[in-house]
Order: structure tokens, then C-alpha cells, then sequence
């Protein structure tokens, strides 16, 4: 047992270099492209990186709201929520809930699989936490808003904001906003250009919540 804690340590992900460098693709990316493969076609990427400050405020408080409205509170992982979903996977004799911090989504699209495997699981934690010690709160939620899938092959905000809305991710304004943050839930099937009742549905739920998240914009350092 030990020695394999030990080689889990030491073979977990360095994230130390990404206070520097922006990462040239992730594991989910890697993942999108051998399916495609598999179905005999030509992967397809889309994205553009934009810098934090180049982001619009809206956007992320949009995204705070729909994915982790105590983001710059907890340290990667939100006890409260997580023990809720144990307690409710303990219920139905299975994993379904989701708990998972944006730091937590982060780690599992930069290195991890999808697989809700409770190893794959523990792994995450571990990455996140590690990131909200070794990265700033405006980093990780920059990392993260320029990874994450947007539609099929679609990645990363700006790309997003450009193919749905034919702007920059810095001139998002809150409907598109809370359009985008509602469809990062199942972005292969939610359209914001094409906005199902669904979507319209979360659009105005999240719309309503906007206001009561913050998304520091001066102070880059923020924990």
C-alpha cells in the first residue's frame, strides 16, 4: 500500500509550471481527438487564448454562478457540496451527483479521463489541490474559462464567444453570458445560438444569480 501512495505522489502532474505557461492541450482535448479518429475523422480544435483581464465580467460571474458560486472561498474543494454527494451516491448505490469545483474540473480536463472511477476521483482532489497552492484563484478560473469545451471542437471561451455571438470574449454581455455558462453542462448538445428551453431556462436562473458573485478584476492575485 505504501509503495503504491508513493508512486501515485510521484507520478502526479507538476502543476507549478502552469504560473507561467499556458498549457498547449489537455487530456480531454487528446480524448475528443482519438474519438474522432476512431470514427475516421479529422479532429476539430478551435480556440483562441485570451489573458484574464481580456475576459468579460460577466462571463465569469456567469460561470461562477453556473459552475462553483463559492470558487474564492473554499481551497479546491467545497466540503459541504462534496459530502452532499456522497451522501447521496451512498443512497442510490451509485455515482451520479456531481460536486466538482471548477478547480476540481480543471484538473480532471488538464490530466485526468471523464470516468467517474473513485481512483480517477481521488486523483482529482489531489491535483486540486495542489493547484490552489501552487496557482492564484484569477489563474486557475483563466486556465480553466480557456480549456473547457464550448461545443464540438470547440475550446476555450473566446473561441466560444466568437463562433455563437461573432464577438470577442471581452464583449460578452450578460445574456450571452448566462447563455454560454448554462450550456457548459453538456456543451455537445446545448447550443447558445440556437438556445433550447432548457438552456433559456438556466440562461434566466443564472441571469438572476449574477449579481451576488464576485469576479475580481484588479487585484490578479486573488486567492
Amino acid at each position: 500500500m505504501f509503495a503504491g501512495v508513493t508512486y501515485a505522489y510521484l507520478t502526479f502532474p507538476d502543476v507549478r509550471g502552469l504560473s507561467r505557461t499556458n498549457p498547449p492541450t489537455t487530456a480531454f482535448i487528446e480524448l475528443r481527438a482519438h474519438e474522432a479518429r476512431a470514427q475516421g475523422k479529422e479532429p476539430r480544435r478551435v480556440q483562441r487564448w485570451v489573458t484574464y483581464p481580456r475576459i468579460s465580467p460577466a462571463l465569469k460571474r456567469a460561470v461562477l454562478v453556473a459552475e462553483d458560486a463559492a470558487f474564492w472561498q473554499h481551497d479546491g474543494v467545497d466540503y459541504d457540496e462534496l459530502q452532499k454527494s456522497l451522501e447521496l451516491d451512498w443512497a442510490r448505490g451509485q455515482l451520479l451527483r456531481g460536486a466538482s469545483t471548477i478547480t476540481q474540473q480543471l484538473a480532471k480536463n488538464l490530466y485526468l479521463s471523464p470516468s467517474r472511477n473513485p481512483v480517477r476521483k481521488l486523483r482529482e482532489l489531489i491535483v486540486a489541490r495542489r493547484m490552489e497552492v501552487a496557482l492564484t484563484k484569477t489563474r486557475i478560473l483563466e486556465l480553466y474559462l480557456n480549456v473547457i469545451e464550448w461545443g464540438d471542437g470547440i475550446y476555450g471561451i473566446d473561441a466560444a464567444a466568437r463562433t455563437y455571438f461573432g464577438v470577442p470574449a471581452s464583449a460578452l454581455d450578460a445574456s450571452q453570458s448566462a447563455l454560454l455558462a448554462g450550456a457548459i453542462i453538456n456543451p455537445r448538445v446545448l447550443n447558445p445560438a440556437r438556445p433550447t428551453a432548457r438552456l433559456l431556462r438556466r440562461q434566466q436562473l443564472i441571469l438572476r444569480r449574477m449579481g451576488v458573485v464576485d469576479a475580481p478584476e484588479d487585484i490578479l492575485s486573488a486567492r
